[in-house]
């Protein structure tokens, strides 16, 4: 299981900002466990804290730009996607402006930055977003789409004014990959674009030292081009740092024809909703309410033992009819050697084995109920939505219906980081042991 990672020291850098030109020092210090990424603004009264969070992107005009409360981060973007890049998941990123250095319109200098800091492992799993099925967007001419996969992958492809500059990369993102092939690709802006772009008080820092200018089918730069596709390359430098705001690592390939901005923070803004990144559905119960039971006080309820006991703990009661139990599905789990073998999934008859267990347990604490052994009667409306994985936490919510002397029924569905991965009505009955 891969660790959550942060920085081993601080480190800085100084330059101008692109947009606003401004002189800027940003340094990069290491975050404890479950922080993400963090923006300060020290150059502000109270120095305030920005989230880098995809509910907070306000503008995407030529870059990602945050706005909490009054205070405002603009083109987040590179420094995100070296972070992301070279695999951190923590780390507070302090600024005495409201623009981080352009450098030289590349990553490769935050890569220094990172690599001078040095990175170490911390006490905690890493946190992903798995995607399950295709998401995707469609936006003013560009799509997104990301598809299933045990990796993170990025195939995209660029397409500049009337098809000039067309081009194409697929490639996975590990930090050895980002590094030397990803990083060094610059900033691009096509010649017609920069008086209007200067117009609206941009790039203001712009110059040929810090990005490429294309023009008709020529290029503008200080050196020559560092790859023959560096534009795509680019673009995919932003891919990682945009859909870094959605607050964790993603597995999942990512296929993106004409992406920009917009459409990657929409893209990032509907995996931090769909996957609850920002507040996990697994962090709501961690205080279990009074009369939750752990797994001691499950046993006495339960009858069941290993390999066939689907209930760690039950972290919430509510009320009498109400009940949330927890399942942490690890690998370690007898049935994943033959389900499958080299694509283990957890099956949808223990799924619906742990839905009966929770209820069982709802009737059985009654007191005429004590002592009894519920049985497994039928179950209707049964729903298998998503696949349940190693690694994921299964909470299993279940509402008992009807409760009478020997029979009860119950609605019941399992969740995995807020979605309904099953669902189903059950009836079970109760015999005396």
């Amino acid at each position: 299981m891969e660790k959550q990672r942060t920085l081993a020291s601080s480190a800085s850098l100084t330059g101008s900002a692109l947009h606003t030109g401004e002189n800027v020092t940003l340094t990069i210090l290491p975050a404890p466990v479950g922080h993400g990424f963090k923006f300060q603004r020290i150059d502000l009264p109270d120095e305030p804290i920005v989230d880098a969070a995809a509910a907070y992107v306000k503008t995407v005009e030529r870059a990602t730009t945050l706005v909490q409360g009054m205070v405002k981060i603009h083109t987040v973007e590179h420094v995100l996607s070296a972070l992301t890049g070279m695999g951190v998941d923590n780390a507070l990123i302090q600024m005495d402006a409201n623009e981080p250095p352009i450098g030289d319109g590349s990553a490769s200098e935050y890569i220094a930055l990172i690599n001078k800091a040095g990175i170490i492992e911390q006490d905690a799993p890493r946190r992903y977003i798995d995607i399950r099925e295709p998401v995707t967007i469609e936006s003013n001419g560009s799509i997104l789409v990301i598809l299933p996969d045990t990796k993170f992958r990025v195939s995209c492809t660029q397409v500049g004014p009337e098809g000039r500059f067309t081009q194409f990369l697929s490639t996975e993102i590990t930090p050895e990959i980002y590094e030397k092939e990803i990083a060094p690709a610059r900033t691009f802006v096509f010649y017609e674009d920069v008086k209007p772009l200067m117009d609206k008080g941009l790039i203001k820092g712009g110059s040929l030292e810090n990005a490429i200018v294309a023009r008709g089918d020529s290029v503008l730069s200080k050196e020559p081009l560092r790859f023959p596709d560096e534009f795509v390359r680019h673009k995919i430098l932003d891919i990682v740092g945009d859909l870094a705001l959605s607050g964790r690592f993603i597995r999942g390939h990512v296929i993106a024809v004409k992406p920009g901005h917009g459409i990657n923070t929409e893209a990032a803004k509907l995996l931090a909703e769909r996957f609850n990144a920002v507040a996990p559905a697994a962090a709501k119960p961690v205080a279990a309410s009074p009369g939750a039971l752990d797994i001691n006080a499950v046993m006495q309820i339960l009858p069941h033992r290993y390999p066939f006991l689907m209930v760690d703990r039950i972290v919430e009661f509510d009320g009498e009819l109400k009940a949330t139990g927890v399942k942490a599905v690890t690998i370690n789990e007898p049935y994943f050697q033959g389900h499958f073998p080299n694509h283990p999934v957890m099956p949808g008859v223990l799924q619906l084995e742990a839905m009966a267990q929770v209820a069982s347990i709802i009737m059985m604490r009654r007191t005429e109920n004590e002592g009894k052994i519920g049985y497994f009667m039928s179950a209707d409306e049964v729903k298998f939505r998503k696949p349940v994985l190693p690694g994921d936490t299964l909470f299993i919510e279940c509402e008992l219906t009807s409760a009478k002397k020997r029979l009860g029924k119950a609605s019941c569905r399992c969740l995995v980081n807020g979605e309904v991965v099953s669902e189903g009505i059950l009836l079970f009955g109760l015999v005396d042991k």
